[in-house]
């Protein structure tokens, strides 16, 4: 055992988090791509989570559902790796200063806001791609861009729009993943102490609960930023080449005025139902990956 020491004090230990973050996530989005594509086609004005499905179904075929994949998994592959080791950097650092003692919620809070900005500000080219491969085929025939993968969307979108117009809708996105990130990390930190301390939960067991709360509370907190940064990063130039929002506030006091407030929650069970097992399986699939780090001595 004393002879494995050695390793810890090379790169692996500070790289584990962000590998370890970037492959849970990854894995967890070839599951839930087919749900996120309903959600965005809902979030889109196409009707209910039946009707897109049907729709989908007859007009486009099965292969619809996974419309955009290369660009969801370049997306964890950049945002969660970023936002996953982040946050275990930062609350490692913040659990030192602490003498060892754990984290009150809201330094865990804290740790998941700068994690989910941090994650964001490198996730926000992939996000763009994702949104508009899933978006295309809503756009009328003349409008579609026609993208092959994530790859052509990101050459063709700098080419185009030149490079800054990668972080198109970048606030939103950034203050949608503050938001989601602080709901989902700080409240899973939270249930797992809680789980094993006062309930008593085994391993698997403080696993499932704490990600099922920890979904749900990502999901509340980061819709109505979801709703207004998706309204963002799909927008088209009118006639005149006049874009529709000005900005994300413009969008969210338009769709408030127009709305009311419970239009940021348009698709809310589709998306409580896409984030809760998502955020779910990259916990499991996290927990699972480093017993097996463990298990080979890495």
């Amino acid at each position: 055992m004393g002879e494995e020491k050695p390793k810890s004090t090379g790169v692996w230990p500070t790289v584990k988090p962000f590998v370890n973050g970037g492959a849970s996530g990854m894995l967890a989005t070839c599951v839930i791509q087919p749900i996120d594509m309903i959600k965005v086609r809902i979030q889109l004005g196409q009707g209910s989570a039946a009707d897109v499905t049907k729709t989908m179904l007859k007009n486009e075929g099965i292969g619809a559902f996974y419309k955009g994949l290369s660009a969801g998994l370049l997306r964890q592959a950049t945002y969660t790796t970023a936002r996953l080791g982040s946050f275990r950097i930062l609350t490692s650092k913040a659990i030192e200063a602490n003498d060892g003692k754990p984290l009150p919620l809201y330094q865990k809070a804290l740790c998941g806001l700068t994690a989910g900005a941090i994650g964001a500000s490198v996730g926000s080219p992939a996000d763009l791609a994702l949104i508009r491969m899933q978006a295309d085929a809503t756009l009328p025939a003349a409008q579609r861009r026609h993208y092959t993968n994530a790859f052509n969307a990101l050459y063709r979108i700098v080419a185009d729009e030149g490079v800054l117009a990668l972080w198109k809708g970048a606030g939103p996105t950034v203050v949608r993943a503050m938001a989601l990130n602080m709901g989902m990390l700080a409240s899973y930190d939270q249930s797992v102490e809680f789980c094993k301390d006062s309930l008593g939960f085994g391993e698997a067991a403080t696993v499932v609960g704490a990600s099922t709360v920890s979904g749900f509370f990502a999901a509340a907190c980061s819709l109505p930023f979801d709703y207004v940064k998706t309204q963002i990063q799909k927008m088209q130039p009118d006639a005149e080449g006049k874009y529709p929002y000005t900005g994300s506030l413009d969008c969210a006091m338009k769709t408030l005025k127009t709305g009311g407030p419970f239009k940021f929650y348009t698709g809310f069970p589709v998306y409580c139902v896409r984030i809760a097992p998502h955020v779910m399986m990259t916990w499991i699939f996290l927990n699972q990956i480093q017993k097996l780090e463990k298990s080979v001595g890495l």
